[in-house]
């Protein structure tokens, strides 16, 4: 049996091709199992943003709960326009300097059936897709530092500026091939930098900025829902899965699949520590 030719990135057609011209799924013949992982992971991803929500609301007071669900999915689309104009050529645009990308994608222009610039064997719309999943996470824990503290749409402004200011940039250091944390190299597969690092200091400081919480009426001391509490700790959970595994797809060669069971089993790990860390962050 013959070796398959990955993908290469064209220069000429930086698109893949026109889909109503020639055949852009002939180059991935015989790769199809990696774009499909990656959108199935990319589906699990999105679990973990109304996942928060979830434990949030759980968390909050029951005044506070309704707020904190509908946060979580207006984050989702604050996000999504910010990744489709800018967000995703800021990251991981082709021509990006060692700090940050160019506009040479500013609206997807472009963004279709090439191969991507994390692997080869997924094409790009697809890692696209993953990774706006990935920036929507993020600012979904920067926004939880507004905890029965700020007001929606100031919180929605400022996660809008902030995955502009400071996740692009950071995402593009770290993962982009011209980024300077990249060519170190530094080996940050599941975010520990621009999602976990920075969106943990972002929404210490966001907190902070906002001031404690005010106590007026019931009181805060208990959830006042532990059916959301544990809900949404499940969906993150399960949803972690598709966030760390998926890595593997841009991490690990065709031939080398076994990365994929062993990441599983170190996702099923992290989550453990949770319920030890949780209680004290929301305190």
């Amino acid at each position: 049996m013959s070796e398959l030719t990955p993908p290469s990135f064209d220069e000429s057609i930086p698109n893949g091709g026109n889909p109503l011209e020639v055949d852009v799924n002939a180059q991935y013949a015989g790769y199809e199992f990696h774009y499909i992982y990656l959108m199935i992971c990319a589906f699990l991803v999105f679990l973990i943003v109304p996942g928060i929500g979830l434990l949030y609301g759980g968390l909050a007071r029951r005044k506070s709960s309704l707020a904190l669900l509908f946060q979580s999915l207006l984050v989702l689309a604050v996000t999504t326009i910010q990744w489709m104009f800018w967000g995703y050529t800021l990251a991981y645009s082709r021509t990006a300097g060692p700090f940050i990308g160019d506009m040479a994608n500013f609206g997807l222009r472009n963004v279709s059936a090439a191969p991507s610039p994390g692997s080869p064997y997924l094409p790009e719309i697809v890692f696209c897709l993953y990774q706006l999943l990935f920036c929507a996470c993020t600012v979904q824990i920067v926004i939880g530092g507004s905890f029965e503290r700020g007001r929606i749409l100031p919180s929605l402004i400022f996660g809008f500026l902030w995955a502009t200011i400071v996740y692009c940039p950071v995402a593009c250091w770290t993962w982009n091939a011209n980024g300077w944390l990249y060519n170190l190299p530094s080996l940050d597969f599941a975010g520990g930098g621009p999602v976990h690092q920075a969106s943990g200091w972002a929404g210490l400081a966001y907190a902070l900025v906002l001031g404690k919480r005010k106590h007026r009426g019931e009181g805060h001391g208990k959830p006042h829902n532990t059916t959301l509490v544990f809900l949404g700790t499940v969906l993150i959970w399960f949803g972690w899965f598709g966030f760390n595994v998926s890595t593997s797809s841009c991490i690990a060669p065709f031939k080398n699949q076994i990365m994929r069971p062993i990441v599983s089993l170190r996702a099923n790990l992290k989550p453990r520590a949770a319920p030890r860390s949780t209680p004290l962050c929301v305190l």
